[in-house]
């Protein structure tokens, strides 16, 4: 739970959560190029917890497979989410904790975009534009309270 007593949005959808990646023999095997696609991303993503609510990202919807997009021959990504109601406070948050997420699972020879599904949120325009700024980014990072709060919703539930 972060910042205030009163939840934004108290009673949110919850949707159930995909099944596992079936793994395969040669997803196994070390000798071939492993690709990276849409599901690989998807998987990297779908834990995160949310800020306000004891529940993953792919729970609450805000990140769904077919809104990944995966291009590894030009090494990059999209990521596309979509906040649980139009006025999320949090959506930057959530923003930035996809984008560290991909920053720390992925060679850096990818570019990462995460950003908010087109029309869902009142502040779309400004949430993206941080987003795609490396700098403001790095200063994010650089508050230690902020990647405190990064780093719960990167950490695994017990």
């Amino acid at each position: 739970m972060v910042g205030s007593s009163q939840l934004e949005n108290a009673n949110p959808l919850i949707y159930q959560r995909s099944g596992e990646r079936q793994v395969t023999a040669q997803d196994e095997d070390e000798q071939l190029h492993d690709r990276i696609d849409d599901r690989e991303i998807f998987d990297l993503i779908r834990s995160i917890n949310d800020p306000e609510h004891p529940l993953s990202l792919e729970e609450l919807n805000v990140v769904e497979e077919i809104r990944v997009k995966v291009e590894d021959k030009e090494s990059t990504v999209s990521v596309e989410f979509t906040p649980t109601i139009p006025h999320c406070s949090m959506a930057t948050l959530i923003g930035l904790s996809i984008k560290v997420k991909l920053l720390r699972s992925l060679p850096e020879r990818f570019k990462v975009d995460v950003h908010i599904t087109p029309g869902t949120h009142a502040s779309e325009h400004a949430v993206n534009k941080q987003l795609a700024d490396k700098e403001r980014v790095a200063a994010a990072l650089e508050n230690s309270h902020l990647l405190e709060v990064v780093n719960q919703c990167l950490s695994a539930r017990s």
